[in-house]
């Protein structure tokens, strides 16, 4: 769910094709799956880029966010869904029923606040996270903003959200990841502002309900699209079909915006009395030159322009093969030509020529069990490789395949 301030880049597609490969891993192996994509629209940022381009913000939102809905077909994404939090009609009635159900459980209240605010990262930061006064995220300073809020009673949860974490009840993976939320819980948390003053958010955004001076913080209503395309403010029955009676409800996001999803959207359904996510999927970034690519900051080659000139299929396996778990991983084109030249042409073709050659030697009526072996693991190589796949290990996938490739290649 991007902010949609300008068009998308690489880190971006890559999300998208991570979440896809376990979608489709996870169907191939019978699971019923449902993929939830779309556009955080809600955003400040959003707000101040419309500005900029001198157009109304709905406007130049709906024509960004087409932008990333079309990245799509060219990335060979299977969504089942795609959701745009400012112009579907499912989202508004679901976030103004979790702020209804947060409120009737005694955590929502108002009051005086000031603190620094990062527009980048839609968040108040406390001192002692910042890094010389500037977001450590951004690396840009922050703007001071004093001004009465509604606070979501975030400190009730806390010792809760650790438990489940500890327990693996909220699954949080790789471990680096899991281990910094942990710390950052243990360490107590504060109440959090789930509002902003509409004149400060231009009078863009869902209206705190019954109180017209407010607009609802990004960041509740933007997580909240998990359960709005369920219905859940409808209360349809897709929301009991995917999230209520679903085993799994898996979130894949990039390591910036990790607190949000494992501390406080697991913390507004607990007040609201809804299930949890069952793990959430965090990944690292993309970088070019050691700079994370960002879309502020030219976001690097459009990940469309990279399927033009090398094919779906080379990104895919570029992103599959090559990007690290834990550590940002460095983009070059030359990367994916390399390992596209390397693993696909080469070591695919060849042993698919190789295969081909042999079909034509041998018709289907000749018994040549005697003289052949076995590829190792061959027969439940599929299967292998969808469950590392649905695991979201693209690494183990990509090395089975390629371990698989060089072994038909062999003399």
């Amino acid at each position: 769910i991007p902010y949609v301030n300008a068009t998308p880049h690489l880190g971006y597609a890559f999300e998208l094709i991570e979440a896809d490969l376990a979608a489709r891993a996870r169907r191939a192996l019978g699971e019923p799956v449902r993929f939830l994509g779309g556009t955080d629209d809600y955003s400040l940022k959003n707000v101040l880029a419309a500005e900029a381009a001198g157009e109304p913000t709905q406007e130049f939102v709906d024509r960004h966010a087409q932008r990333f809905a079309d990245l799509a077909g060219p990335l060979g994404i299977s969504f089942d869904d795609f959701i745009q939090t400012s112009s579907d009609a499912r989202h508004r009635p679901a976030v103004e029923r979790l702020w209804r159900a947060c409120a009737d459980n005694g955590d929502l209240y108002r009051r005086d606040y000031e603190g620094s605010y990062c527009v980048g990262c839609e968040q108040f930061y406390d001192p002692d996270e910042l890094d010389n006064g500037h977001c450590p995220e951004h690396e840009a300073p922050l703007e001071c903003v004093v001004e009465s809020n509604w606070f979501f009673r975030l400190s009730r949860y806390g010792n809760q959200l650790a438990e489940l974490i500890d327990n693996n009840e909220i699954e949080i993976d790789p471990a680096p990841f899991r281990n910094e939320i942990l710390a950052f819980l243990r360490a107590g948390v504060r109440d959090i502002s789930v509002s902003r003053a509409i004149e400060r958010a231009r009078g863009w955004g869902i209206q705190v309900p019954d109180d017209p001076t407010q607009a609802i913080y990004v960041w509740f209503d933007a997580l909240t699209n998990y359960i709005s395309a369920l219905d859940y403010g409808t209360g349809g029955a897709d929301y009991d079909t995917w999230w209520r009676n679903a085993d799994h409800r898996i979130h894949v996001v990039g390591k910036g915006i990790t607190r949000f999803h494992a501390v406080y959207w697991p913390a507004f359904l607990l007040s609201a009395g809804e299930p949890l996510p069952t793990r959430i999927h965090v990944h690292p970034y993309l970088t070019a030159n050691g700079t994370k690519l960002s879309k502020s900051a030219d976001g690097g080659r459009a990940p469309t322009d990279l399927v033009v000139d090398y094919g779906t299929d080379a990104l895919r396996w570029w992103i599959a093969r090559d990007v690290a778990s834990t550590n940002d991983t460095d983009f070059t084109t030359q990367r994916l030509i390399d390992h596209a030249n390397d693993d696909l042409a080469n070591g695919l073709g060849n042993a698919v020529n190789r295969i081909t050659t042999l079909r034509h030697r041998h018709p289907p009526t000749t018994d040549i069990s005697t003289d052949s072996q076995s590829l190792v693991g061959g027969t439940e190589l599929p299967k292998a490789v969808a469950r590392a796949l649905a695991d979201l290990d693209r690494r183990e996938a990509t090395t089975q395949i390629r371990d698989a490739i060089n072994a038909l290649n062999q003399d």
